[in-house]
């Protein structure tokens, strides 16, 4: 695969898992099926916490979308997507650590979170050699 279809590549595969992620926060019963919850959350405050969360996952996968335009120029948006990763996973270990998200559940999303980290930041780190190359010339 050329350096571009990775970076392409990449993208793409950040906004349909952010899309998957922000259905689940639009529906709790789904949410609770991913994150294999006792209960689907649904008191006034988490539905209202949730709808927020979700409508920054929908604008993040706009986001990857638009950078897929140019995704030379844009690149940095995988770096910016990897500190969004890092809070999400600090989050998920708060849900762990209190009690509500089960031990296989924060595993298993932490070793997507590594997956979609080790790819964001090869795919940027080639797309830098790339325009290197395409400046040297």
């Amino acid at each position: 695969m050329t350096k571009i279809g990775w970076l392409r590549l990449s993208y793409w595969i950040g906004a349909i898992a952010d899309l998957i992620v922000g259905i689940a926060m639009v529906y709790p019963k789904f949410l609770a099926l991913v994150l294999r919850l006792k209960e689907p959350p649904l008191s006034t405050e988490t539905r209202c916490a949730l709808g927020i969360g979700a409508s920054l996952m929908f604008g993040w996968t706009a986001l990857l979308l638009w950078a897929d335009r140019k995704p030379l120029e844009r690149k940095g948006v995988l770096v910016l997507t990897v500190a969004v990763i890092l809070g999400l996973a600090f989050t998920i270990l708060y849900g762990f650590l209190g009690g509500y998200i089960p031990l296989a559940s924060a595993v298993s999303v932490w070793v997507f979170q590594t997956f979609l980290t080790v790819l964001f930041l090869s795919a940027y780190s080639l797309a830098t050699k790339k325009k290197a190359e395409t400046m040297r010339k």
